[in-house]
């Protein structure tokens, strides 16, 4: 089949291997000082790896390529590829302190066999995240914590799928193109980052699309004033990055952009 994949210019590489630790796939690792595609069935063609290279080695291709395959990466990933040695479930580092008998000081619950993922990415991983102020009850009856926050949503629709090139409300506009998940992580994205914006949402990892080609065409259509990229830190969201920036060489203008990284727990990690 022909479908998007990376590939690597040797010559450029360092060999720094900051794409490996971005590739939580697996598809990548080092060979004698240089960066290398282990298995084209490991990569999912999205891109998180190209931001990471300071080098620029790192391209997107379309070629005939096997598919995509998340069972194999998830297999991969469930045997221990590119893990690391602390069990992330207590920090306890194995060996002893996973014996059954200190299965109690730890709390890691060694002897149990996770579940393995329905892909290798971390995007994927189960975590439950403390909050304070609130409670189950009020939630479950409904009830407001706190006074409701007025939107800001300026348009509709809102997702890049569906949203008309050529809409009129992209004239002279500050665009904010937004990764789905940011909207739940971050509880002030109405008031610090969609305020005054044209908002555009959308998932590299999840949606069947592209966006860079129809991105460009509403940067090429329209006089755009500003872009903000915000994206949640989990690597599948370096896609997202990556079709802004291809939007902007394919429409040959240079506009103001500025990449805000979200944090899982709702914090600005980047910016």
């Amino acid at each position: 089949m022909k479908r998007n994949i990376v590939n690597i210019d040797e010559e450029k590489c360092t060999g720094c291997g900051l794409c490996i630790s971005a590739c939580h796939e697996g598809a990548l690792e080092l060979v004698d000082g240089k960066a290398r595609l282990v298995s084209e069935a490991y990569c999912d063609g999205l891109g998180a790896c190209l931001p990471e290279c300071p080098a620029g080695a790192i391209t997107i291709e379309e070629r005939e390529a096997p598919a995509f395959d998340e069972k194999a990466v998830a297999e991969r990933s469930h045997k221990g590829h590119n893990e690391p040695d602390v069990d992330a479930r207590c920090g306890c580092g194995g060996g002893e302190a996973h014996k059954p008998a200190a299965e109690a000081e730890c709390g890691c619950g060694a002897g149990d066999e996770p579940e393995p993922l329905a892909c290798g990415c971390p995007g994927s991983h189960s975590r439950t995240i403390g909050r304070s102020g609130g409670t189950a009850e009020s939630a479950s009856q409904g009830q407001p914590v706190h006074a409701p926050v007025k939107s800001q949503l300026r348009q509709w629709p809102v997702q890049m799928k569906l949203v008309p090139p050529r809409a009129p409300y992209f004239d002279n506009a500050h665009l904010l193109v937004a990764a789905d998940c940011t909207a739940y992580a971050y509880a002030a994205v109405h008031q610090d980052f969609m305020r005054n914006k044209v908002t555009l949402i959308g998932c590299p990892k999840l949606d069947d699309a592209d966006y860079g080609e129809k991105l460009a065409h509403i940067l090429a259509s329209h006089s755009i004033k500003s872009i903000t990229v915000l994206r949640m830190e989990v690597p599948c969201c370096g896609g997202l990055v990556s079709m802004v920036k291809h939007a902007l060489v394919s429409s040959g203008k240079m506009i103001p952009w500025r990449v805000v990284v979200i944090s899982a727990e709702g914090e600005i990690l980047e910016e």
